[in-house]
C-alpha cells in the first residue's frame, strides 16, 4: 500500500448529527428532508478531493448497544432520540456513499469509535499514516505521530501538540481526562465536582487516574483550587472514575473480518449517483458528474455514459452536456413547406406563439415557433416592425398553411400554457385541436408547490438557463415589445421556447405516466380543463359600465362623509389611508391598547388589529369601514369599466390554473373570486354583471361541498346521516353540541355552529373561534370538545391524516392530487402545526376543486350539443358556475345544469347544487 497519502477513516455517525444541525432544512421536490444528506456528502466529498486517498472507510454506529451499555445501563441514556427529520436521511446517505465507491462499515455490537480505533492502530503498526475525520473529543486518545484528527466543519487538524493545546493533556492522558471530568454527551459520569481545569491540573501532577488513587493522600498538598475537599470527592467517586475510564476507552482490538488493505476506494457509479442527485435535488453535483469533476479521482464519463444519463427517467432534473442546437428562421415558402411536411409526418410537436400583448383576447401574433425534435426548432416571424426588417412571409399565407395541421386532432401538440396559445390563434380563426400536453400543467400536477414558468422549469429539470423575455426586450433606454426586436435575436429566443417545451415534456411525462392517479388527474381533468377555460375566457361576461360608474360616484360621496365623521371622532384631520397617521391617532392621541407591533416595534394597524379594537371602539370600526369601501372603489367600481373590451363590451378575466397549491382556480384582471357576496356593497357590484337582452343569468353553486367531502372522508355516521336526509347541517351541529332539538336552535346558535363546522376543517383553534364569534375562549373550547364528542369520525380522520402526512410527506385529494408538506415534521412547532392544518384541509379543498373542474368539463361537453347561442358558461367563482341562457330555455337548462353538476362525481353523500335565476349575477346568486 503506498504511503504518500493517509488512510482516511470517517466517523459517519458524528457527521450525521453535525450536518443535520449545521445545514438549513433543505427538501427535495417531493418535500422529503435532504439537509443532512447534503451536509454529510459535501463534507466527505471535500475531504476526498483534498487528500485524494486510495484507502478510505466511512464508519457508522450499528443499531443496538455495545459492551458499554452492559457495563453501565445509563450510557448515552441522556441523548435525545434521533430527530424525525434526520431518520429518513440515513439510508439515502449510505446509498450515495456506496455509489461513490466508498467502503461503508457498520458492525453490530460495536461502536464506530471502536472500529475506527482498531483500524487506526493496525495501520500505525504497519507504519502507515491515518487521518480520522470526526468531531468527537474521545478520538483525541488515538492521536500519535502517525494518527491525526481532522474536523471537517472548520478544516482544523489535531496532532499530538494540537491535543495538548486544546485539552491541556497529551493524547495518552485523554482517557484519564474524560474519566475525571466525565462526558455529558455520552452520559459518562466522571468524578462529581471535577471539571476541565481540575482534571488538567491533576493529570499534570499524576500520570493517570490509577496513579491518582495510588497517591490519594498527596491530593491535599497540591496547590490547586479546592485541594482540601478534592481528596474526599475522589474517594467518594472512585467507582464512577474507574467505570468512566472503561466507558471512555476506545477499543483498539476489535475482531474484524477485514484489514486496511481491503479499504480500497472503488470506481464511482456515475449513473446511480446521477439518479440519486436528481431525486434529492443536488443539481450542481449532477453537472459535476457529467464534467468529471465531482471527485478528483473520477474519470470523465464517456459519451455513451453521458447519453445514458440523459435517458434515465428522473423525478427531478439531470444535467446533460450542452449540445449544439439548430434554430432556423423561416423567411421563404420553401422553408415553410419543408417544416409543415415535418409537422405532418410527426406524431407530435411543440409550438409557441409570440405576441405583442399578454391580453390573450386582444393579442396580435408577432411570430410562431415550432419544434419536432429536441435541440431543433424554427421561428416564423410574422409582424416584426423596425427599420431594416427583412421581408416576412404574409401572415394570411402562413396561417392558411398551418391551420390544417394545427386543427388536425390526430397530430398531438405540446405547449407551455396552452390556454394562452389556443386563445391567441382563435383570434385568427384557428381552433387548435389535439393539444395533448401542457408542460406547465405537467409540472403543476407533479408538485403544485414548485414554480411552473418556463425559465424556472428549464433550470430545475434540464439545468438550462433560458433567454428571458426581459433580457430579450430590454434595450439601453427602455423595455420594448417583441415585434421591435431584431429577428435574428428573436429566432433564438422563440425557437428556444418551443425546443425547451418539447424537452420538458420528454422529461416530465414519463414520471407522470408511472403514477396512474397523477396521469389520470392530468389527462382527465387538468388538460381538458385548459381548453374549457380558454373558451370561457374568450366568451367573457357582460358588465354594465353605467351602473359601475354611478356606484363609483356614490362611493366617492360616501367616503367623503365617512372621512368627515372620522375627523370628528379623532378630533383632528388625518388621512385614513395612512397607517402612520392612523397609528398616531389611535395609540398616541387616544391611547388605545397596543395589541401587536410591527417588525420595527411600532404599534400595528393591520386589519386583524383594527378588527379586534373595533369590538370596543368606534374609531377603528369606522376606519375599517372606510378601508373596505375604498378598496371596493379602487379595485372594482373604478377599474372594471376600464376592462370592458371595445370589441364585444364584455370583461374577459384570466383564470389561473396553477395559482394555488390545492388545485383551486384563481382569476386576475379582474379578480372575480374576491368580490364580496355577503354585504350590500359587494352585491351592488354583482348587480352590474348582467345578462344581455333576451337572456337570463343562471348561477349554480355547490352547497357546503367541503363539509360533504369531510363526511365522505371521515365516514362519520352523524355527518353521513345528516347529509343523506338533506338536513341543515349547521342546525344539526348546534343541536348536537348544545343537546337541543333542532327546532329549539336559535339563529345565533346556528351561526356559531356554522363557524365551528367550517373553522375546524381549516384547523381553527379555540382562540381563533372565540375571536370569530366573539365568545370566551373557554366557551369556544366547549364547542370544539362537544363537536368531536358528537362527530368522533371527524377527529379520527384528522388524527390519521396528520400521521399519514408525517409518514409520507404529502396528502392526496380523492382524485389523487398531491400536496407536499415539507414542514410536516419540522421541529419548529408553529411550522409543523401550520403544515398539519394544511394536511387536514387540503384533501377537502382540493377535492372540491377537482369536483368543480370535472363539472366544468362535463358542462362544456353538454353545451357543445346545444344550439350555439342558447347557453354560454361565463364565470367560475369558488364553488359556483355562472351561465347566460336564452330566456325561453331557462327552466329546461336550469334542471339540466343542476343534474350534471350533482352527478358529475360520486361521494358517500349526495352533492347538492343551489340554482338561481336573475337578470344579473346578484339576483341569480
Amino acid at each position: 500500500m503506498p504511503n504518500n497519502t493517509p488512510i482516511i477513516l470517517i466517523d459517519g455517525s458524528s457527521y450525521l448529527y453535525r450536518a443535520f444541525f449545521a445545514c438549513p432544512p433543505l427538501t427535495n421536490a417531493k418535500g422529503e428532508p435532504t439537509g443532512a444528506i447534503f451536509g454529510v456528502i459535501n463534507m466527505i466529498r471535500s475531504l476526498i478531493n483534498q487528500y485524494d486517498p486510495t484507502h478510505i472507510a466511512v464508519v457508522f454506529d450499528a443499531k443496538g448497544g455495545s459492551f458499554r451499555n452492559e457495563l453501565y445501563s445509563e450510557y448515552k441514556a441522556t441523548r435525545e432520540a434521533m430527530p424525525e427529520n434526520l431518520r429518513p436521511q440515513v439510508e439515502p446517505i449510505h446509498t450515495i456513499l456506496r455509489a461513490m465507491g466508498l467502503p461503508l462499515l457498520c458492525i453490530e455490537g460495536v461502536e464506530a469509535d471502536d472500529v475506527i480505533g482498531t483500524l487506526a492502530r493496525q495501520a500505525e503498526k504497519e507504519d502507515l499514516d491515518v487521518l480520522i475525520s470526526t468531531g468527537d473529543k474521545d478520538m483525541a486518545q488515538l492521536v500519535s505521530n502517525k494518527i491525526t484528527l481532522i474536523n471537517t466543519m472548520n478544516n482544523t487538524l489535531l496532532d499530538p501538540k494540537g491535543v495538548m493545546d486544546k485539552f491541556g493533556v497529551p493524547p495518552e492522558k485523554i482517557i484519564d481526562y474524560l474519566a475525571l471530568r466525565g462526558d455529558s454527551s455520552d452520559n459518562i459520569p466522571g468524578v462529581l465536582g471535577v471539571g476541565e481545569k481540575t482534571a488538567q491540573s491533576l493529570l499534570t501532577e499524576f500520570q493517570s487516574v490509577k496513579d491518582i488513587y495510588a497517591r490519594i493522600d498527596e491530593i491535599e498538598k497540591l496547590s490547586i483550587r479546592g485541594a482540601k475537599s478534592l481528596k474526599q470527592k475522589l474517594i467518594d467517586n472512585q467507582e464512577n472514575a474507574e467505570l468512566s475510564y472503561l466507558l471512555a476507552t476506545i477499543k483498539t482490538d476489535v475482531a474484524l473480518d477485514f484489514t486496511n488493505e481491503q479499504l480500497l476506494a472503488s470506481d464511482i457509479d456515475v449513473t446511480a449517483l446521477a439518479e440519486l442527485f436528481a431525486y434529492y435535488g443536488f443539481h450542481r453535483w449532477q453537472k459535476d458528474l457529467v464534467t468529471g469533476t465531482f471527485l478528483k479521482r473520477q474519470k470523465k464519463p464517456t459519451v455513451d455514459v453521458v447519453d445514458n444519463l440523459s435517458l434515465v427517467n428522473l423525478s427531478d432534473k439531470t444535467d446533460t452536456p450542452k449540445r449544439e442546437h439548430d434554430y432556423q428562421c423561416i423567411l421563404s415558402h420553401t422553408q415553410l413547406d419543408n417544416w409543415i411536411a415535418k409537422l405532418r409526418e410527426s406524431k407530435q410537436f411543440a409550438f409557441d406563439t409570440e405576441t405583442n400583448n399578454v391580453d390573450h383576447v386582444h393579442a396580435k401574433l408577432v411570430g410562431i415557433s415550432l419544434s419536432v425534435e429536441p435541440h431543433q426548432a424554427a421561428y416564423i416571424p410574422l409582424t416584426h416592425q423596425y427599420l431594416g426588417v427583412p421581408p416576412q412571409l404574409p401572415v394570411e399565407e402562413v396561417l392558411a398553411k398551418l391551420k390544417p395541421v394545427l386543427e388536425d386532432p390526430s397530430i398531438k401538440k405540446i405547449a407551455q400554457n396552452a390556454k394562452f396559445d389556443y386563445s391567441v390563434l382563435a383570434n385568427y380563426g384557428i381552433e387548435v385541436r389535439g393539444i395533448a400536453f401542457d408542460t406547465m400543467l405537467e409540472s403543476y400536477v407533479l408538485n403544485s408547490t414548485e414554480r411552473h414558468d418556463m425559465d424556472s422549469m428549464a433550470n430545475r429539470y434540464l439545468n438550462h438557463k433560458t433567454i428571458t423575455y426581459n433580457e430579450l426586450t430590454k434595450t439601453d433606454k427602455k423595455q420594448v415589445t417583441i415585434d421591435a426586436i431584431d429577428i435574428e435575436k428573436t429566432t433564438q429566443y422563440a425557437s428556444e421556447d418551443a425546443d425547451i417545451t418539447l424537452q420538458l415534456h420528454h422529461k416530465l411525462w414519463p414520471t407522470l405516466e408511472k403514477d396512474e392517479k397523477l396521469k389520470k388527474l392530468f389527462t382527465d381533468i387538468e388538460m381538458p380543463l385548459a381548453i374549457v377555460l380558454a373558451q370561457m375566457e374568450r366568451t367573457g361576461v357582460f358588465v354594465d359600465a353605467k351602473q359601475l360608474n354611478a356606484y363609483s360616484h356614490e362611493l366617492t360621496i360616501k367616503l367623503k362623509e365617512i372621512e368627515e365623521q372620522l375627523q370628528l371622532l379623532a378630533g383632528e384631520k388625518f388621512n385614513p389611508a395612512s397607517p402612520k397617521q392612523i397609528q398616531a391617532i389611535l395609540f398616541d392621541k387616544h391611547n388605545l391598547p397596543v395589541l401587536k407591533k410591527t417588525p420595527k416595534g411600532d404599534p400595528s394597524t393591520s386589519e386583524e388589529v383594527l378588527s379586534e379594537l373595533a369590538n370596543q371602539f368606534e374609531l377603528p370600526r369606522m376606519i375599517l369601514f372606510y378601508r373596505g369601501l375604498a378598496k371596493l372603489k379602487n379595485t372594482y367600481t373604478d377599474k372594471l369599466p376600464l376592462m370592458i373590451s371595445p370589441l364585444d363590451h364584455r370583461i374577459h378575466t384570466n383564470y389561473n390554473q396553477i395559482g394555488t397549491i390545492t388545485g383551486r382556480l384563481s382569476s386576475n384582471d379582474p379578480n372575480l373570486q374576491n368580490i364580496p357576496v355577503r354585504n350590500e356593497e359587494g352585491r351592488r357590484i354583482r348587480q352590474a354583471f348582467i345578462a344581455p337582452k333576451g337572456y337570463k343569468i343562471i348561477s349554480a353553486d355547490y352547497s357546503q361541498i367541503e363539509l360533504r367531502i369531510m363526511a365522505h372522508l371521515s365516514q362519520d355516521k352523524s355527518l353521513l346521516n345528516a347529509f343523506a336526509h338533506d338536513k341543515d347541517i349547521h342546525r344539526v351541529t348546534a343541536s348536537e353540541i348544545l343537546a337541543k332539538t333542532e327546532p329549539e336552535v336559535t339563529s345565533e346558535e346556528r351561526r356559531r355552529a356554522k363557524a365551528v363546522n367550517f373553522g375546524l376543517i381549516y384547523g381553527m383553534s379555540a382562540f381563533g373561534l372565540s375571536k370569530q364569534i366573539n365568545i370566551a375562549r373557554k366557551e369556544a373550547q366547549f364547542y370544539i370538545d362537544r363537536y368531536f364528542e358528537r362527530y368522533p369520525g371527524v377527529q379520527t380522520y384528522m388524527e390519521q391524516t396528520r400521521q399519514l402526512a408525517a409518514n409520507q410527506g404529502f396528502v392526496e385529494t380523492l382524485s389523487g392530487r398531491r400536496l407536499y408538506l415539507p414542514k410536516i415534521t419540522s421541529t419548529n412547532g408553529i411550522e409543523r402545526r401550520g403544515a398539519e392544518r394544511a394536511a387536514i384541509n387540503a384533501p377537502m379543498q382540493g377535492t372540491a376543486a377537482d369536483i368543480i373542474k370535472i363539472a366544468m368539463i362535463k358542462m362544456s361537453e353538454w353545451i357543445k350539443q346545444q344550439s350555439p347561442e342558447s347557453i354560454k358558461m361565463v364565470m367560475q367563482v369558488h364553488d359556483e358556475l355562472v351561465f347566460e341562457v336564452k330566456e325561453e330555455l331557462v327552466e329546461q337548462y336550469r334542471s339540466e345544469i343542476k343534474s350534471i353538476m350533482e352527478n358529475c362525481y360520486q361521494l358517500s353523500v349526495p352533492l347538492k347544487v343551489d340554482v338561481g335565476v336573475g337578470n344579473n349575477w346578484d339576483e341569480a346568486h
